[in-house]
């Protein structure tokens, strides 16, 4: 799978004043974890955002948004954002911060 380097960089950019970051490669294409917790990604088929089993009705509801599938399944608890609503600065933002509120919300390793 191909990397979407625009939108790595925009994730970058929203994300380079948070501490406890790491950024790998997952997902076919680059991922972002806070204090080894995952919580979105970037791949050439849009922005992944984790926000939790049974908080994402309200990303879903959004033009653009849909579940993430893996491997034909669905992943309960991730959306994947296309670029009209990665593309979208507000949505973007309110994506990333539902996932980094979701990630905190979890118990420690």
């Amino acid at each position: 799978m191909a990397r979407d380097e625009g939108l790595e960089e925009l994730l970058r950019e929203d994300l380079r004043s948070i501490a406890g970051l790491t950024e790998k490669s997952m997902f076919g294409g680059r991922a972002w974890l806070l204090h080894g917790k995952l919580f979105c990604g970037a791949r050439d088929d849009g922005m992944l955002a984790r926000l939790g089993k049974g908080r994402d009705g309200w990303a879903l509801a959004m033009a653009d948004v849909v579940p993430m599938i893996s491997r034909g399944r669905r992943i309960q608890g991730w959306v994947r954002a296309g670029p009209s609503a990665y593309g979208d600065d507000e949505l973007r933002r309110k994506l990333i911060d539902a996932a980094l509120d979701f990630v905190r919300s979890l118990p420690g390793k």
